[in-house]
């Protein structure tokens, strides 16, 4: 059976541009002074990544800033494409990495589940069974016909993840999401990723909670300036909390 995510020599490079805010007279002395022309800059996010998650299993990603944990998330996700190396996934894919996306401001919570459920590939008809377990989850039904733009990041999140979880993904990307919320809210989320894990689904976790590491990862790679320096077993080989406490979206 194939694994859920396999990364193959995966490569991302970023063009950094400088200077880019000249002035029309600045752009066309540029023409002739290469001082004052647009500076640009390679920077290397991923250098030649291999990972390989089973389904079922749930990995944690580790690294400081910058370290290239969200770029590698968001290449999974297929919302970025390596610039070498591929990525091939099997099972619907739910990404939890920035906040908004697959959200429309002006649109309400409740036009806004629909929305998002649409990206996931579900049609209305199959997101309108789901709809009254999502808002009753999200703990937003004061607020659903509210346009999402009044919405707080907080608030944007809990139906972010709301939809989510009940679409039942076969792989869930997680960005620090499982911070969301007051205390009560966020055990419930742990107990409903708990309860997906229970059937099967993959899970890809960046953060720096030891705890939520040990709780719900099988296992962990590290990243250090793009290039993946340690794999371990959770269980066996438990990540430093030290470590854990300094890591932060990278």
């Amino acid at each position: 059976m194939p694994p859920a995510v396999l990364v193959e020599h995966v490569r991302k490079e970023f063009i950094l541009r400088h200077n880019r805010a000249m002035g029309l007279k600045t752009r066309f002395l540029a023409l002739f002074h290469k001082s004052k022309r647009e500076r640009r800059e390679h920077f290397l996010a991923l250098d030649d990544v291999n990972l390989r998650v089973e389904r079922g299993e749930a990995l944690g990603l580790l690294g400081h800033n910058g370290s290239g944990k969200s770029t590698l998330l968001q290449i999974i996700a297929g919302i970025l494409e390596p610039t070498r190396g591929r990525v091939t996934t099997h099972g619907r894919i739910a990404p939890l990495i920035q906040l908004g996306v697959g959200f429309h401001p002006e649109l309400s919570g409740y036009e806004n589940i629909f929305l998002n459920a649409s990206l996931y590939g579900f049609r209305n008809r199959d997101t309108q069974k789901r709809v009254k377990g999502i808002i009753e989850f999200s703990e937003l039904q004061h607020f659903i016909d509210t346009p999402l733009k009044n919405y707080s990041s907080g608030m944007q999140m809990r139906l972010g993840f709301s939809v989510a979880v009940h679409l039942q993904p076969d792989i869930l990307l997680a960005d620090e999401i499982l911070a969301v919320g007051d205390q009560p809210f966020q055990e419930k989320c742990h107990e409903r990723i708990a309860e997906l894990r229970a059937q099967g689904m993959t899970l890809i976790l960046v953060s720096h909670s030891t705890q939520q590491v040990q709780r719900f990862c099988d296992k962990f790679v590290r990243l250090e300036y793009g290039r993946l320096v340690e794999t371990g077993d959770v269980k066996k080989n438990s990540p430093d909390a030290t470590e854990l406490s300094i890591n932060e979206e990278g």
